[in-house]
């Protein structure tokens, strides 16, 4: 399977403005990379004379195609290359049979690619993430420590009982279906899936019901299954170091401001305690979790594009 035999990511694009719509010929290339067992797909726009690169990761409701149409294809005609990476669970990458995969892993995958990215060349790299992504790409930086800047929309510290309590589906699952999933960690019961949506308030992915309901349809992005082990790993997931001791590089927010899914004060709840590094935060407006709506997309493209020419000390 390949995004070229998919109609679901085609389906999701027609909610966005044209010109963030991929036309015939204008979709990113498709590259597999094996890693644990994993046939992991990327999804590229390779340029040799992009002074910088930028890593997409996506988050629990969404996939690396979609990354590259609301964000990577717009830097990629400013003359940036951007990867976007489908983890294990996601997208059209082939999880290795029997794996059992945790948010661990996807910590380590990014690192990896990160490291297989400058063995290729040694331009320097900037991760962007949307939703759970966000925190993964803090993740990533601080286990890695070889990127330029990082970028979240949401960081999101599910150590917090009230970011756990406010993106979970209700207070049953934050109070008492995480530490069941915790309790059945170690045991066979931790290959047990369930639908995303059970967990989380993917019901507020996106502020379009139909492009919810087309959302919601995509088994490779918010209509997707995870383990209990997935989860548990992703809820108790421990950082290589506390925000107060981050130095890696710079920080940067977009946080939309029609998100009824991670409002602004739970990413501040954690960026408030980086202190060694500039933590910047730009509002999109009229923008959902997952952002269909203008201003808000170009705001994003344009903060992005200016953080990444800052924090890489490149010129375009």
């Amino acid at each position: 399977m390949s995004y070229a035999q998919q109609s679901h990511w085609r389906q999701i694009q027609s909610f966005l403005p044209t010109q963030y719509q991929l036309q015939p010929g204008q979709e990113p290339s498709e590259e597999w990379w094996q890693h644990a067992g994993h046939r992991i797909h990327l999804d590229c726009y390779r340029n040799s004379q992009a002074p910088f690169k930028v890593i997409l990761l996506h988050g629990v409701g969404t996939n690396g195609r979609q990354m590259q149409m609301i964000l990577g294809r717009p830097l990629a005609m400013r003359g940036v290359e951007t990867i976007a990476v489908d983890m294990p669970g996601y997208g059209v990458t082939e999880v290795g049979k029997g794996a059992l995969v945790s948010y661990d892993d996807w910590v380590q995958i990014g690192c990896d690619l990160i490291d297989a990215e400058l063995a290729r060349d040694d331009r320097p790299i900037v991760l962007y993430g949307l939703s759970a992504g966000g925190m993964e790409t803090f993740h990533i930086a601080a286990r890695s420590r070889k990127v330029k800047g990082i970028v979240g929309m949401t960081f999101l510290d599910q150590s917090v009982q009230q970011v756990r309590d406010t993106t979970a589906l209700n207070r049953f699952m934050s109070r008492v279906g995480v530490p069941m999933a915790k309790a059945i960690d170690g045991t066979p019961l931790a290959r047990l899936r369930m639908p995303m949506a059970l967990a989380g308030k993917m019901h507020t992915l996106v502020n379009n019901r139909a492009a919810l309901k087309a959302c919601l349809k995509d088994r490779s992005s918010a209509g997707s299954w995870v383990s209990m082990r997935f989860l548990t790993s992703y809820m108790y997931y421990q950082p290589a170091c506390a925000p107060e001791d981050f130095d890696v590089c710079p920080v940067l927010l977009t946080q939309p401001a029609a998100d009824r899914w991670t409002p602004l004060d739970l990413s501040q709840l954690f960026l408030k305690r980086i202190s060694k590094v500039p933590v910047d935060t730009v509002m999109l407006d009229n923008a959902g979790h997952f952002p269909l709506e203008q201003p808000g997309l170009d705001q994003m493209v344009e903060a992005i594009y200016r953080f990444c020419v800052r924090v890489t000390a490149q010129g375009l």
